[in-house]
């Protein structure tokens, strides 16, 4: 399912969410140009979390920095190359702040900021700008934290605002239960397009990350998937707890206005 839009327009202009969209995008330019031309991880080392590095600190470990091909009796395989892993240029505590505005390649930042555009936004109507700001570090500091209780010996940088984006979701999952995202759903080969209720697509979004998670080592597929986990359950806890001591101020639910109008007998 690709989400395409939701049908709750925001009462205020998404101050925070495009910010964050920014920064992302700016981090992430500043990692294609400290990338070294022999592929390593440059500034990902330096401020992604690495479990190891916070549950083992002070001792030196490798990481990896590329691949090559090499050839077997069975054919062509892909081998990492590791390295050791530079000095971390802040605290390793600190790197589960810092790995949240970092991305491994442009489908990774694309599909992130994505999401982020399209939930962001009702919930910073819903918080309030510094509402959200606070929100969103808290979701992906609890995402962070997710990831290293479940792989605490993992050598292998973490980055990406899914975590965060993920709490965003399961806040949205929560106050917008009546929500309806407008999605491309591909049919026998064909994109269909489908308006798909929010707590269902979310819902679904959710089961795909459990599963995958259950099923998968943490390091497996290159994917932190209990850190989206732990970033939608820390969501869909802060809203469930707003909900119920009335915090916040009342949900926001403007509807959109349809973008096209029936008149004489054109649309």
């Amino acid at each position: 399912m690709i989400p395409l839009r939701d049908n709750i327009a925001s009462e205020r202009t998404p101050i925070v969410n495009m910010l964050m969209i920014g920064i992302c995008s700016l981090v992430f330019l500043g990692q294609m140009m400290h990338a070294g031309p022999d592929g390593s991880p440059g500034l990902t080392a330096e401020f992604g979390m690495i479990p190891y590095r916070i549950s083992h600190p002070g001792e030196p470990f490798d990481v990896p920095v590329g691949a090559r091909l090499i050839q077997t009796n069975r054919g062509v395989e892909q081998e990492l190359i590791w390295e050791p892993a530079p000095p971390p240029a802040v605290t390793p505590l600190l790197t589960m702040f810092t790995c949240i505005f970092l991305h491994g390649g442009w489908m990774h930042i694309l599909g992130n900021m994505w999401f982020l555009w399209i939930f962001g936004d009702n919930i910073e109507d819903r918080l309030g700008h510094l509402g959200f700001a606070l929100f969103y570090v808290a979701s992906g500091l609890a995402a962070s934290a997710a990831h290293y209780l479940t792989d605490s010996a993992s050598q292998v940088p973490t980055i990406g605002a899914s975590g965060a984006i993920a709490g965003v979701m399961g806040a949205y999952f929560v106050w917008y239960t009546h929500s309806r995202v407008h999605s491309l759903i591909p049919v026998f080969g064909f994109l269909q397009f489908v308006e798909i209720p929010a707590p269902f697509f979310l819902g679904i979004w959710f089961l795909m990350q459990f599963l995958q998670g259950s099923m998968t080592a943490a390091e497996g597929g290159g994917v932190a998937w209990w850190a989206h986990i732990g970033g939608f359950v820390f969501g869909v806890g802060i809203a469930l707890l707003m909900k119920v001591t009335g915090a916040g101020g009342p949900t926001r639910m403007r509807r959109e206005a349809p973008r096209f109008q029936h008149r004489q007998g054109e649309w």
